[in-house]
């Protein structure tokens, strides 16, 4: 069963026991969104800063954007589990608009867009189930399931899921270092499915690579970051695992993207304390996006990685931080005085 058709089943057992309609309590600040209402709407609705839209379980079919007005905005599943509450939608880079002005781009085919300061989502599934197999026409096969920018930002309990560029985890603008936190997050995808120029800290976090049936290696890569060369902090994950439904040795860790229109980036990633399984090529774990930007110039480092795809059997391909280093690559040092409150 691919993912559309498990996603479609679950929805419409959830649809047949009946629909109700948004509903709000404007004294708490909270809006309720049920089977059969609209997130967006919900999103809407929204006043002012400090509200919380809670989704009742079932499937949302939709796209969804959250402004920058939405400040400190709360968006959670209603049950803590976050298979029970699915936003989905299936837009591709290469997607023509039903208005006939082109095609939606990278950014533009993103199931959830947010550009809100402060935004917390927690105990959802956040995917974008477009599939190249579907669509052999298009090439440009980039199919987002969340774009966020905004300072802030804190994801807790999530499931990301699509193919290429699951996550692009970026910044409103180049000067801006917006900061974001991934903690017990589930992400999956092929192609640079974690990737943008945010400062972002990925904790407990699971990574899964999938099997792309493809003849070629690598299938892909889990890490793309594309870190503004001012900024001091890119990617950091810490304490998570590395997973994969493909063969052995079909994924490289990362790749630096320094993007045609802002070549001055100089990605940044460090992967520490993390389980990497056998999926990872451990003795080449990084390559290249473009031959002008080599990853061995760029701010790629590990420290204290374990697992089979950790194995360190030419050094020169595995730069490390040491001790001293790596006291400067915490969650702490990279947040600064965002400090988001989780449960432990």
């Amino acid at each position: 069963m691919d993912r559309r058709t498990l996603l479609t089943a679950f929805a419409g057992g959830l649809l047949a026991a009946g629909t109700t309609p948004a509903f709000a309590s404007a004294a708490r600040r909270v809006l309720h969104v049920r089977p059969g209402g609209s997130v967006q709407a919900a999103v809407d609705a929204v006043t002012g800063p400090g509200w919380t839209i809670v989704l009742h379980p079932g499937t949302y079919r939709e796209v969804v954007s959250v402004p920058a007005t939405a400040r400190e905005l709360t968006l959670r599943g209603a049950t803590g589990d976050p298979r029970d509450t699915v936003i989905v939608h299936d837009n591709a880079n290469g997607t023509r608009k039903p208005d006939g002005s082109g095609t939606y781009g990278t950014a533009g085919s993103a199931t959830f867009t947010s550009a809100a300061p402060g935004l917390t989502v927690r105990d959802l599934t956040l995917a974008n189930d477009w599939l190249r197999a579907d669509h052999p026409e298009i090439t440009g096969t980039q199919a987002v399931a969340a774009y966020v920018t905004g300072d802030r930002s804190l994801f807790h309990r999530v499931r990301l899921l699509a193919h290429q560029d699951t996550l692009f985890a970026d910044t409103t603008v180049l000067a801006s270092f917006d900061r974001q936190y991934y903690r017990d997050c589930y992400i999956e995808g092929d192609v640079d499915f974690v990737f943008g120029r945010a400062t972002a800290v990925f904790e407990r976090c699971h990574f899964h690579t999938l099997d792309r049936y493809v003849a070629f290696k690598p299938e892909g890569m889990v890490f793309a970051p594309s870190t503004a060369r001012a900024n001091p902090r890119g990617f950091l994950a810490v304490r998570c695992r590395v997973t994969s439904g493909a063969e052995d040795g079909a994924y490289k860790l990362a790749r630096p993207w320094v993007p045609s229109y802002e070549t001055t980036a100089w990605p940044s990633l460090v992967v520490r304390d993390t389980w990497l399984g056998p999926g990872i090529d451990a003795a080449a774990p990084y390559t290249d996006m473009r031959d002008a930007h080599p990853w061995q110039s760029m701010r790629f480092r590990e420290y204290r990685n374990t697992g089979p795809g950790a194995v360190i059997s030419v050094p020169d391909n595995r730069p490390r931080l040491t001790d001293e280093e790596a006291a400067l690559h915490t969650r702490e040092t990279y947040l600064g005085d965002f400090r988001p409150r989780v449960p432990h």
